[in-house]
């Protein structure tokens, strides 16, 4: 049995939202990247990758163009998802090494340790409320 599968413990993953393509990462409580994988967005393949991270995984994603359909399809599958407030992580942007991995570990790692700049997370009928105003 290889390692991912072996740990059945509460995993945190960080997510690198793109516009086709995300990156995901996997890790345990301690920290140790489990996996990473680059997924063509979609709900199916996300609820598919988030499905290894075991039951009721905390998600970070974060609050950028587009994030609705991949928050809501995380939830569909049972994942705590939590928003990165994008000017609370804005220090990624300074970094010398700057890679989707990189992202996504770091979320990931804010979450864990409990140092998340969380944004809210707006119910669907609110959302379709900002979209007639914008």
């Amino acid at each position: 049995m290889d390692r991912e599968r072996a740990y059945d413990r509460q995993q945190t993953v960080g997510m690198d939202l793109h516009r086709d393509r995300s990156v995901l990462l996997r890790m345990p409580a301690e920290g140790r990247r489990l996996e990473r994988v680059r997924i063509d967005n979609s709900p199916a393949a996300l609820k598919e990758q988030i499905a290894k991270a075991g039951p009721h995984p905390k998600v970070v994603l974060e609050a950028t163009y587009g994030w609705y359909w991949a928050a809501d399809a995380l939830t569909e599958a049972g994942a705590e998802v939590h928003l990165a407030h994008p000017l609370g992580v804005k220090m990624f942007t300074y970094r010398r090494v700057k890679t989707d991995e990189k992202d996504a570990a770091d979320l990931a790692d804010l979450l864990r340790m409990g140092r998340l700049p969380e944004a809210w997370i707006a119910p669907p009928a609110t959302r379709d409320l900002r979209e007639l105003v914008r």
